[in-house]
């Protein structure tokens, strides 16, 4: 930034993409499209509005009932503007208090969330690296968009998701020069590609569909929403939660009529014997075939029987998305989607077998060379206490009791500290009024946040922190070729501070101070981390820019694209299994699991099987009629910059997907006014009338800001309200945000 405040235009990065910030006098005065990006996401042009909001923090706040003896209810309180010092001794003071009384297994730190794509400034690491300098944490595992997955599919391919996911999926061209059908389970939809981990520079998700489409690819979207995928596309149109049962039926055509791959699945595979027993009917009666499946999922039996029969003789490639594995028994559709890939017998072919989370981020799909640092070390946690990210408000609710987790028991910790820093609980979780009970627990609450959302409206003590704009870092992301250098745009607003500084605060008062900062300040840590990835980029031949050059020239791109066959596990393995085994105990593709089998749970068995959510339309009543799925917004990164988007004319309440017969039958109109309700809550929305939606099904999308207690209906339309929180089963303990039956009612004409 200038030191006279003259108009300024540079380059910065952000999870939704880099862009381009012209600013002046101290402000953001536009964001427009980055130049190399073919498809930019219209997300950035709320941030000069969000950085500028009135709902940004201004200074140190603490609720006044906390301040006044831990007295009141969080969310219902008036807040207290401390100065700086005063605040920070205040929360030190009340930290060591806690860590002395009840041990450091008492402070929770899981504090999820895309915070920033900056490499240094990124507040999980930042927090979690603070509370690991003062003795540890309880940390969480997994997260809410994959922690089911996480759970399960270690137990099938002997490798974690997460590697499974960035390391090991084929890449677009491969898809495109291969591929002849593509099945994608909850479709590919470029909406939820607008982001990644890290930061995505270019965009083209979209651009690889319409290549598919333009050579011939039949492409197949199998879920409620025609809309998951691009037009072109075919729909199955399915009901939520019976992904599985079309799966089973698709593998008994496979057996009934010799289309399954028995070579592949005896010399790459454990227990298909076991599964096929269940999937014929043999071991309870009840045969799998398509007449069954029909009734549970909706798909006419005949289309099943084709769709089977083209993927067994075209090369296949089946996709799942995501939202499949968050529901009740989400563990099973991505279990039995990779036992079917097997059954086809395709894993390990270029364009062939089972992808996951193709589309899901704009990562998924690229091929690059592998480019790891820059990132800053977060020291070892002494305590060894770890939840299920999804179950936050049990542990908070039942603190002492046990629960089953992958095949162990582990007690919840009793909870007395929660530091949340990046990421709004209060749009992650389910339940939100449960939530919002459950929060009362703790005896102190600490966030750090630049804007009053309802979880910094929720804490007892709030520091005020700055956006990425408003600080210098380095923007770098595995899944991406590109190197930014993002510079300090605007000075900070209002008394805010980079989380840095606040945790620097803060460990000097509880006598940490070397320990956290190693005696850096923000920029020698920068330099260092960057310092440290351009030795290891030399060291595989890379030839990088030193850092003044970097900072000079705003962003780079790196030669790391790759072009020829994808090398993935799944390829070697197929070609020497004896030598490149699976992770698994056998070795193989786990079709039964003697593990899983060995933990002894009903609601997940040593096979993939068909369970029933406890709610969906097979369980639908008068009372709760509809089944509602919340998918991603595709006007921000979960609830980010949520604040500008809601001051738009007409933006608020939120768009729920309704089919035309279920609204001609409430009397509700396109743009009417509506009531979502169910036992757990209620909200507010605007009917977006489409035959785009399957009947009996509707959508609201997540990210608007959780209200106020005490209200009636969240005005805004957040989902959440009305969603599950129940883990998906106990061994993966995940979300169920899509598990929930409501009802919708017409609450006024206005258009």
């Amino acid at each position: 930034m200038t030191q006279d405040g003259k108009r300024q235009i540079r380059v910065t990065s952000s999870h939704w993409g880099a862009f381009e910030v012209e600013t002046e006098g101290g402000r953001i005065l536009s964001a427009r499209p980055f130049s190399e990006d073919p498809a930019p996401s219209a997300i950035p042009a709320a941030v000069p509005a969000a950085v500028h909001h009135d709902s940004r923090i201004a200074r140190p706040s603490i609720r006044k009932g906390w301040l006044n003896g831990r007295q009141g209810r969080r969310g219902e309180d008036s807040f207290v503007e401390l100065p700086w010092d005063e605040a920070l001794d205040i929360a030190a003071q009340d930290i060591d208090r806690i860590r002395k009384t009840y041990g450091n297994e008492a402070i929770f730190g899981g504090s999820y969330g895309w915070s920033s794509a900056g490499r240094f400034h990124h507040a999980q690491s930042q927090v979690h690296r603070f509370l690991n300098s003062i003795g540890g944490y309880v940390a969480s595992f997994g997260s809410y968009s994959t922690g089911c997955a996480q759970s399960i599919m270690p137990h099938v391919f002997g490798t974690d998701f997460i590697s499974l996911l960035y390391q090991h999926q084929q890449s677009w061209q491969t898809l495109h020069d291969h591929t002849e059908t593509l099945v994608m389970f909850g479709g590919i939809n470029s909406k939820n590609a607008q982001v990644s981990m890290g930061g995505i520079t270019r965009h083209d998700t979209a651009s690889w569909l319409e290549r598919f489409r333009a050579k011939g690819i039949y492409c197949l979207n199998i879920g409620p929403q025609r809309g998951d995928a691009p037009e072109g596309c075919d729909w199955l149109a399915l009901r939520p939660g019976s992904d599985t049962a079309l799966m089973l039926a698709l593998a008994y055509v496979l057996v009934q009529e010799g289309l399954a791959d028995e070579a592949f699945l005896a010399r790459y595979c454990t227990g298909f014997d076991r599964f096929r027993s269940y999937l014929m009917g043999e071991s309870d009666g009840c045969p799998k075939d398509p007449e069954w499946a029909a009734v549970l999922c909706g798909a006419d039996p005949q289309q099943i029987r084709i769709l089977a029969r083209r993927m067994a003789r075209t090369r296949t490639l089946i996709t799942v998305a995501w939202s499949l594995q968050r529901g009740e028994h989400g563990e099973q559709p991505y279990w039995m989607s990779a036992v079917l890939a097997a059954m086809l017998g395709q894993i390990g072919l270029p364009g062939g077998g089972v992808g996951y989370g193709y589309g899901a981020i704009g990562g998924v799909g690229k091929s690059f060379r592998a480019l790891q640092g820059m990132t800053l070390p977060q020291l070892d946690n002494p305590v060894k206490t770890v939840i299920p990210v999804a179950r936050m408000a049990d542990m908070l609710r039942f603190p002492g009791a046990r629960y089953d987790f992958n095949g162990q028991q582990p007690c919840y910790p009793d909870i007395r500290l929660i530091y949340w820093a990046g990421g709004n609980p209060y749009h992650h979780h389910q339940d939100l009024n449960a939530l919002h009970e459950a929060w009362q627990r703790p005896e102190t609450i600490i966030v750090n946040e630049p804007w009053w959302t309802a979880t910094a409206k929720r804490a007892d003590i709030v520091f005020p922190a700055t956006t990425p704009y408003e600080r210098e870092d380095i923007g770098r992301s595995s899944m991406d070729d590109y190197l930014f250098y993002m510079p300090q745009l605007i000075p900070a607003v209002g008394e805010a501070r980079d989380d840095y500084a606040i945790f620097c605060g803060l460990a000097e008062r509880l006598g940490a101070a070397e320990r956290f900062s190693e005696g850096r300040m923000a920029a020698a840590w920068i330099a260092d981390l960057y310092a440290e990835f351009h030795q290891t980029a030399q060291a595989q031949g890379l030839d990088l820019p030193d850092l003044a050059t970097l900072k000079a020239r705003n962003w780079v791109r790196l030669p790391l694209a790759t072009e020829g066959p994808d090398t993935t596990f799944f390829a070697r393995f197929r070609a020497d299994p004896e030598a490149s085994p699976l992770g698994t105990p056998s070795g193989r593709i786990e079709i039964f699991s003697d593990t899983i089998e060995g933990f002894g749970y009903a609601d997940c068995p040593g096979h993939p099987v068909w369970l029933p959510p406890s709610e969906w339309l097979g369980t639908a009543t008068a009372q709760t009629p509809l089944h509602l799925v919340s998918p991603q917004p595709g006007d921000k990164l979960h609830s980010q910059l949520e604040c500008a988007l809601a001051d738009s004319e007409d933006a608020r309440p939120v768009a729920l997907m309704i089919h035309p017969e279920d609204a001609a039958a409430r009397g509700i109109a396109d743009r009417d006014l509506v009531r979502v309700f169910n036992s757990r809550g209620a909200c507010h929305a605007r009917a977006r009338v489409t035959p785009d939606i399957l009947r009996g099904v509707t959508a609201l999308p997540t990210g608007a800001w959780h209200g106020d207690p005490g209200s009636a209906a969240d005005a805004d339309g957040n989902p959440n309200v009305l969603t599950k929180d129940v883990g998906t089963s106990k061994l993966g303990q995940g979300c169920s945000a899509h598990t929930a039956l409501v009802e919708v009612a017409r609450l006024t004409q206005a258009r």
